[in-house]
């Protein structure tokens, strides 16, 4: 498979328009049946030609170990992280797509300093009065927005592992929530958890009357 490389036009594009603090901004966990969906926003110090920085692509193009790898990288290298975590509960309360903007708008409050503009994977975010730019495919495309997708999908499969500890025999820390086959089976046999999505058709399928 061939693995397309995000570059920074994006952000150059906003650097020669004067903004010194471009952040990536990337979610981790819309589809999964349980746990939390996790947001990052990252600002870069400028283009990054290190070696590891060549590995960089969309998380869900990359190893586990890698991303853990990169993570680690892009902790040291960064001007600026900042981690939102909206719960299955406010999921099934507002719905993924308001819960996923509002894991992104934390992402972004949590950074200091702070962005002076925003790239965002597909999304905007009418809330946060800041210059931004939701770019289509951004976690392929633009290097800051997949550099998100690392940080966001790396912090969410360590507190799936740790759910697991606290909700043992639905395999989290394998499947990290998604709907595969042994989910879908310790479901059917154990119902549903406190952190599983009751909004979403396969939980209310599986567990039905219990919901």
């Amino acid at each position: 498979m061939v693995v397309t490389r995000p570059t920074f036009s994006e952000e150059k594009a906003q650097w020669a328009c004067g903004y010194s603090r471009v952040a990536g901004v990337d979610e981790a966990g819309r589809g999964p049946l349980a746990g939390p969906v996790v947001a990052a926003a990252i600002i870069l110090p400028g283009e990054l030609k290190t070696g590891w920085a060549r590995q960089i692509a969309d998380s869900k193009l990359v190893t586990p170990l890698r991303r853990e790898y990169l993570y680690y990288h892009l902790r040291e290298v960064a001007l600026g992280v900042g981690v939102g975590v909206i719960d299955s509960a406010t999921i099934d309360m507002v719905g993924i797509a308001k819960a996923t903007r509002l894991a992104m708008k934390q992402a972004v409050k949590q950074i200091d300093p702070p962005p002076d503009y925003l790239l965002i994977d597909y999304f905007k975010l009418p809330e946060v009065r800041l210059p931004q730019n939701g770019v289509i495919e951004g976690d392929t495309l633009c290097f800051s927005i997949a550099c998100a997708s690392v940080i966001a999908k790396v912090t969410r499969d360590c507190l799936m592992k740790e759910l697991d500890a606290v909700y043992p025999g639905y395999g989290f820390a394998r499947h990290k929530g998604y709907s595969t086959r042994e989910h879908l089976e310790c479901l059917r046999r154990l119902g549903a958890s406190p952190i599983h999505r009751r909004s979403f058709r396969p939980v209310r399928e599986v567990c039905g009357a219990e919901l």
